[in-house]
């Protein structure tokens, strides 16, 4: 008999909430991270009574009621809305593509006036089959949204030139003809008030939890201690990169304190020139309205992946999709493990998408009605 009944390698919140309802199902769990914290990129840092997003921002959104209400049994969650701004060479655009959008840069007043700007200048392009991001982008939205909003935005996120990514990258771009600033479009919307590690707190009460981990240094010693291990870490490094590596894109964050109570007035504005080399500044305290007399900015950087780099998107061309359906066939014919979060599956996930995901697979397990 073993000492737990699952190994949850990985304490972010595929891991929390696999264990959370594990352990409703009276299993015993053991959550080990090689972080210092749990939550995963979800972690927020109090720092003068803000709580900073160390990851990136997380803004919770979903459709799904029943994620909804599994969230909020945990955490209260406020009424953010997420209304991004854009900066470009020193003027303000409304994100997403908006009535207020169209009004700033051609002065349109009604829905057929931008859509006969954008008509416009679509037609005259005349790209009938596009080859690259460049040219989809440009066949959806025209010449001065691309140029102003999306180019060097886009070419900073992955490194490289609009003309050398694929076209499917973008297959459609949110274009809305109403004067509204609110980017998602999900019934439910919020941030926990106090921050996402209440969250995490309510998830993994009563359940083992060591951090500073490394699960690979003495992998034997760790899978011994569970009957099943859950493992959320990247794909390729469980089966020793045996196919070679998969590709991520990074993400460093530049965070400073400043002595002023409002640097930027919302909780994120996106850089969109590409002289920039920041793709967006987080001002943290807009998450949860704050009133505090500091506050606190992280600039956000894109840059490539590597094995010394945190991962946060996966690279979903046709090469590392070959190379991830390799490891899925690995993944198959292990015993005792479930593989499951954004860097096992190899995919993009919001955390509605990934909280979803862990409770698929512990309905299954556990034969949850």
């Amino acid at each position: 008999m073993k000492e737990y009944d699952y190994l949850i390698v990985g304490a972010g919140l595929y891991g929390c909430v696999f264990a959370y309802e594990a352990r409703k199902n009276g299993k015993k769990c053991l959550i080990i991270d090689k972080r210092d914290h749990s939550g995963g990129n979800v972690y927020c840092e109090n720092v003068d009574g803000i709580n900073v997003h160390k990851y990136g921002a997380h803004i919770f959104h979903t459709n799904d009621k029943d994620i909804w209400d599994f969230v909020n049994q945990f955490v209260e969650f406020n009424r953010y809305t997420n209304s991004p701004l854009a900066r470009y060479k020193d003027e303000l655009y409304n994100l997403p593509f908006n009535m207020n959008t169209f009004y700033k840069l051609w002065k349109t007043a009604t829905p057929q006036e931008a859509m006969d700007k954008i008509d416009e200048q679509v037609k005259a392009l005349n790209i009938t089959d596009p080859k690259n991001l460049e040219e989809q982008a440009l066949s959806l939205v025209g010449t001065d949204i691309y140029e102003k909003l999306i180019k060097g935005y886009t070419e900073k996120q992955w490194g490289r030139k609009a003309t050398e990514l694929p076209a499917f990258i973008i297959k459609r771009l949110p274009v809305r003809f109403t004067y509204d600033n609110n980017y998602f479009k999900d019934k439910y919307q919020g941030i926990p008030v106090g921050g996402y590690n209440k969250l995490i707190d309510g998830l993994t009460e009563g359940i083992d939890i060591q951090l500073n981990v490394d699960f690979f240094e003495e992998r034997s010693k760790w899978t011994a201690k569970a009957e099943t291990v859950v493992f959320t870490g990247k794909l390729d490094e469980y089966f020793d990169c045996s196919h070679g590596r998969l590709d991520y894109r990074s993400l460093r964050f530049e965070h400073e304190k400043l002595d002023i109570e409002n640097f930027q007035g919302n909780a994120v504005v996106n850089y969109t020139e590409a002289d920039v080399p920041y793709t967006r500044i987080i001002e943290h305290k807009h998450f949860e309205f704050g009133t505090q007399a500091s506050t606190i900015i992280t600039r956000e950087y894109p840059e490539e992946g590597g094995a010394d780099k945190e991962p946060y998107y996966p690279v979903n061309d046709e090469k590392n999709t070959a190379r991830y359906n390799e490891y899925k066939k690995l993944a198959t014919l292990e015993k005792n493990v479930i593989f499951g979060g954004r860097l096992a599956e190899y995919r993009y996930y919001d955390m509605h998408q990934v909280i979803g995901s862990a409770l698929a697979t512990t309905k299954k397990i556990f034969a949850v009605c």
